[in-house]
């Protein structure tokens, strides 16, 4: 593996203010989204993902004016989901800043909306935003079931074949978030990333899970090719981003 891993800061925001929880519930305050990525910028995140948490949920636009102050502060890749349901929310997106915008309900209710960004855009503007979760049902071959609406509409759907059909229809990358493993600091749901990237290509985030820099190299070894926290910066120490580049490093992995 020659690319350098990147390693990306989560900013979940809700009304305004970064959130954080466990299993996508029980959300606490973690601070203002412009302040807070100003500093994952000063302290060397390769970039930053910004979701509307509620956007989806509450069937509302995500909130534009904190994304162009965002952007305006940081000079990293910025990732901005919740609510993008068109080809016209990613323009707007990228109007107001963004790099990259981040698609899960929308596409899961709808598919062919993949292929209408990635034809107008581009592959490199679209992240598939996977939130799954494991299951018992028999119907479900992989084990982890596709989920909605910020973890809590279960949707039926195999995780591993919605990420490759995601891939096939033209998304760049897929960041792929254990719902089980989120807010816990257990660390990553390993054997989950394994299970997708035996199936897709394209580049995979890693996320749910972290508690710790050492959590990190396991998950590029089953596969990440991005390594995506929250908690751990949030309510870490202030230099945590480079503890965990740290830790990457010394388990023989590129990072910048």
């Amino acid at each position: 593996m020659s690319v350098a891993i990147r390693v990306i800061p989560c900013l979940d925001v809700d009304a305004g203010r970064v959130v954080k929880g466990v299993n996508f519930a029980g959300l606490r305050d973690a601070g203002d989204p412009v302040e807070l990525a100003r500093r994952y910028n000063d302290a060397g995140a390769d970039e930053l993902t910004f979701l509307d948490v509620t956007a989806s949920s509450a069937d509302r636009e995500t909130t534009y004016e904190v994304v162009r102050h965002t952007a305006e502060e940081v000079f990293i890749p910025l990732t901005v989901g919740g609510g993008v349901r068109a080809a016209e929310d990613v323009d707007r997106l990228l109007r107001n800043g963004a790099d990259k915008a981040s698609i899960n309900t929308a596409a899961v209710n709808r598919p062919e909306v993949i292929n209408e960004i990635t034809q107008r855009f581009g592959s490199q503007v679209l992240v598939l935003s996977l939130d799954a979760r494991r299951t018992d049902d028999p119907t479900i071959a992989s084990g982890y079931e596709v989920t909605t609406h910020g973890g809590r509409t279960g949707t039926g759907m195999c995780a591993v074949a919605w990420a490759k059909e995601a891939a096939e229809r033209g998304v760049g990358e897929i960041l792929l978030n254990s719902i089980d493993a989120d807010g816990t600091k257990d660390g990553f749901d390993l054997e989950m990333i394994r299970a997708v990237r035996a199936e897709v290509s394209v580049p995979l985030i890693a996320s749910g899970g972290a508690g710790k820099p050492e959590d990190f190299p396991p998950a590029i070894e089953a596969g990440a090719d991005a390594v995506l926290a929250a908690s751990i910066f949030h309510f870490g120490p202030k230099d945590m981003i480079a503890k965990v580049k740290q830790a990457i490093r010394e388990a023989g992995y590129p990072v910048r």
